[in-house]
């Protein structure tokens, strides 16, 4: 079967986008509309976009607090497979959340 007659040429999946866990987890619940999520690409800031669009500096955030958050958003919706950094994210971010999200799928 091709892609576009299983899901009538609808996107297969969505993704959250550059934003920090804290702007959008509070309105991920248990419902239908969720399985189309299949993955999160993370801002390190909490920042707003407003602010970050001001500032003179980068804010990196946490990057082991970011790895946290995401492997718990991870355990509580196993279907989530795609994990990743935007805006002020580095390797020390990318490190933290894959050893975090490792440790919460085994």
């Amino acid at each position: 079967m091709a892609v576009d007659e299983a899901t009538d040429a609808a996107a297969i999946y969505f993704m959250v986008n550059c934003a920090h866990p804290d702007h959008f987890s509070g309105v991920l619940v248990d419902e239908p509309w969720l399985q189309r999520v299949k993955g999160f690409v993370v801002n390190a800031s909490r920042c707003s976009h407003a602010e970050l669009d001001e500032a003179e500096t980068l804010d990196d955030g946490d990057p082991v607090e970011l790895g946290v958050q995401l492997a718990d958003l991870r355990r509580k919706f196993p279907h989530i497979s795609i994990l990743g950094g935007c805006c002020g994210t580095d390797m020390r971010h990318m490190k933290n959340i894959v050893e975090q999200a490792q440790r919460a799928v085994s």
